[in-house]
């Protein structure tokens, strides 16, 4: 694996660390400073002519300023003569921007395609899109991996009896089915509705559980956690209809604003996350528990290097 090499920007470099250990190589030498002004000053320290390149860099907030480091660090291999630039994206920002649903509003996540593209990516790597036709978006390879694989061994090993895997909302229907499958648990849903309001009245929002979690565990299965305001009312409904335990498990952990507050004060018990997003030292007690994707994208570069399937790595 003489021509691989793996570098990182400043969104994650402790992941990118933790793909080369496995690897059993050494993260990519790099200046990643700042100019006084704030602008990225990246240079490459080592020769990678002729490498197939793999950038670590999820765009996790501060999105733009990350997603800028990104879009500089590629086209830097690009002008280096790099092989192949394959941009390693395992949170990918501006996904929920990916139709056209209002008025007058930009399609974002094809935008950030479009950038990386044009940048000088090869290929994009990416874990747990927020939308799937997102792969759409990029005239390139795109690699789509799930964190599935690594959820499902975590409940499997930890292993609880008579669960319920629920879905938050209707679209995530799909992957709450697919773990509930796995896990050979049942499944339920909830169906989020605003009802109409009386004069004088604010218009009130109504959680409805179609499914039978009373008395049961019941496991809240999500693809992002931004505010976490859904994701506590759903516990809280799932509370009413008399669920005896509730946890979560959840790919992006963005938390944003008061979400740890918020998780704290909610029924949730256990918050399950994955670091695709460097993981807040708020979140270093009990109730919640970070699992590690960096095996899954390390046998997937290897995968690629190798020109060998990706695909043994879905579920």
């Amino acid at each position: 694996m003489n021509s691989l090499q793996i570098f990182s920007g400043n969104a994650h470099r402790s992941l990118a660390q933790e793909i080369c250990a496995y690897l059993g190589l050494e993260l990519g030498r790099a200046n990643t400073t700042r100019f006084p002004d704030g602008e990225f000053n990246f240079q490459i320290l080592e020769n990678v002519r002729g490498s197939d390149v793999f950038i670590v860099q999820p765009t996790c907030p501060p999105v733009d300023s990350h997603l800028m480091e990104l879009l500089i660090m590629i086209d830097a291999f690009r002008r280096s003569s790099a092989d192949r630039i394959t941009a390693v994206i395992p949170y990918y920002g501006y996904a929920r921007g990916d139709k056209k649903d209002r008025p007058r509003i930009p399609i974002s996540a094809r935008l950030v395609a479009n950038l990386i593209t044009t940048a000088g990516a090869n290929r994009v790597l990416t874990i747990d899109l927020h939308a799937p036709q997102i792969q759409g978006f990029f005239d390139i390879p795109v690699d789509h991996l799930f964190a599935a694989p690594v959820m499902i061994d975590y409940f499997t090993n930890n292993r609880i009896d008579d669960l319920v895997v629920v879905a938050p909302d209707p679209g995530g229907a799909e992957r709450a089915r697919a773990y509930a499958k796995r896990l050979d648990a049942d499944f339920a849903i909830v169906d989020k509705r605003r009802e109409k309001s009386q004069p004088g009245h604010a218009e009130a929002e109504v959680m409805n559980v179609v499914g039978q979690v009373e008395g049961r565990d019941v496991l809240i299965v999500d693809d992002m956690m931004d505010t976490a305001g859904t994701l506590t009312k759903v516990a809280e409904a799932l509370q009413k209809k008399g669920a005896k335990r509730v946890l979560t498990s959840c790919v992006h952990a963005v938390l944003s604003g008061n979400a740890i507050e918020r998780i704290k004060n909610s029924p949730l018990e256990k918050v399950i996350m994955t670091n695709t997003l460097p993981p807040k030292e708020a979140c270093a007690f009990p109730q919640f528990e970070c699992l590690s994707v960096g095996p899954l994208l390390a046998e997937a570069i290897k995968s690629i290097h190798e020109e060998s399937s990706v695909s043994r790595l879905f579920i």
